[in-house]
């Protein structure tokens, strides 16, 4: 069975940036390498990172030197 990809070239940078999010990579980060502005690209991808706040509330913890993380 042969698959198509992606429909539009858009949508493989679409699943890229997507993928780069959810993969913990840092916003600023995926904005440059997208060509994109921070402001612009949560915006559009925001819905990528939500659900990351247990995650992310682990990682302050440890920064701060929490133990029990």
């Amino acid at each position: 069975m042969r698959r198509v990809l992606a429909f539009r070239p858009y949508d493989l940078r679409h699943a890229g940036v997507s993928q780069w999010l959810n993969s913990g990579v840092k916003a600023p980060e995926v904005a440059a390498r997208a060509g994109h502005s921070v402001d612009v690209l949560l915006k559009i991808y925001a819905k990528c990172i939500d659900g990351q706040e247990d995650e992310m509330n682990d990682r302050i913890l440890k920064g701060l030197g929490e133990e029990d993380v």
